[in-house]
């Protein structure tokens, strides 16, 4: 297992490199820069002087690498959209309606989503599958941002409940975790009743019904268990996925998060800030499917991580 751990971070580590390269190219083929005539009208000696304070007159090669040797020391430089404060200030204060939202969302979302896809799959066929099957093709079909249009239609214009939008108060927080919510449960709905109706039709269920063993025992001890891997794969990533911000969601709602940053800083050339967004979210996402894999080993035991006898 400590060698496996280790060989993930390596891989980690080598994947860290190529999306900060990737992303790095990327940012500056796009035409323009961050102190562009049209984005900020400066004068050449003015706009001059910005681009050697910031190192931006550098080869891209020399650029990188000075911004690479930052983030080994967690520096991630000074947002240009934001230069009073730094990137890693940026984010830590941007980040805090976004990981409230989303990942109340999932957290809500997803128990829901297990409990309906559990009724469908012991009431197949019936009406409670039947709107199951419809709640997640609805939830898994229509955008975000039409789901969040038909809430604040309904429950803050037509029926005046909740606020529209906002961040500060609780009450306004209900409407995007709703809207968060919607794609955990259709997801979580899907993947269980496949996943228990796979389960259901293998011979060990019809050894241990035939043993007398109580329905509720198991579906909950041994099918369910049998049926948490496909879970547990999707867990961590959609925690992360909406955990850094939709920007959908986010601008439906004027919500303070990260979710506006991932357009702004490509709009603006911010290349610090959208740098640390992805670098952030590439080493989220290696470490969820890292943990994802060890969950494995220990709801399953036949699974043994890097090859373990």
């Amino acid at each position: 297992m400590l060698g496996y751990i280790l060989r993930r971070l390596v891989s980690v580590a080598f994947t860290f490199i190529a999306v900060s390269i990737i992303i790095f190219l990327m940012m500056h083929a796009v035409p323009g820069g961050p102190f562009d005539a049209n984005d900020m009208p400066v004068s050449e000696a003015v706009r001059a002087k910005l681009m050697a304070q910031l190192g931006l007159d550098q080869p891209l090669y020399v650029q990188y690498l000075r911004y690479m040797w930052g983030v080994l020391h967690f520096d991630f430089g000074v947002p240009y959209q934001s230069p009073g404060e730094s990137v890693l200030q940026l984010l830590s204060r941007a980040w805090v309606p976004s990981l409230v939202l989303g990942g109340l969302g999932v957290l809500i979302g997803a128990p829901l989503g297990i409990l309906l896809g559990m009724a469908a799959a012991l009431n197949r066929n019936s009406w409670i599958d039947y709107l199951a099957s419809a709640v997640a093709t609805i939830g898994l079909t229509i955008p975000v941002f039409v789901t969040s249009m038909l809430l604040i239609l309904v429950f803050a214009v037509w029926l005046k409940w909740l606020p529209a939008s906002g961040w500060p108060n609780p009450e306004r927080w209900i409407l995007p975790i709703i809207a968060y919510a919607a794609i955990p449960v259709a997801t979580y709905a899907r993947y269980t009743r496949s996943a228990m109706l796979d389960t259901m039709s293998r011979p060990f269920v019809t050894v241990l019904r035939a043993k007398g063993l109580p329905e509720r025992r198991i579906v909950f001890q041994h099918v369910l268990r049998n049926s948490a891997i496909p879970l547990v794969t999707v867990f961590l990533p959609m925690f992360i996925g909406t955990a850094t911000g939709s920007i959908f969601v986010e601008a439906m709602f004027r919500v303070p998060g990260l979710g506006a940053y991932f357009v702004s800083s490509i709009e603006t050339r911010d290349y610090p800030l959208e740098m640390a967004l992805m670098l952030m979210i590439t080493f989220m996402y290696c470490i969820a499917y890292l943990l994802s894999d060890i969950v494995y080993a220990l709801i399953n035991p036949r699974i043994r991580v890097g090859g373990a006898a």
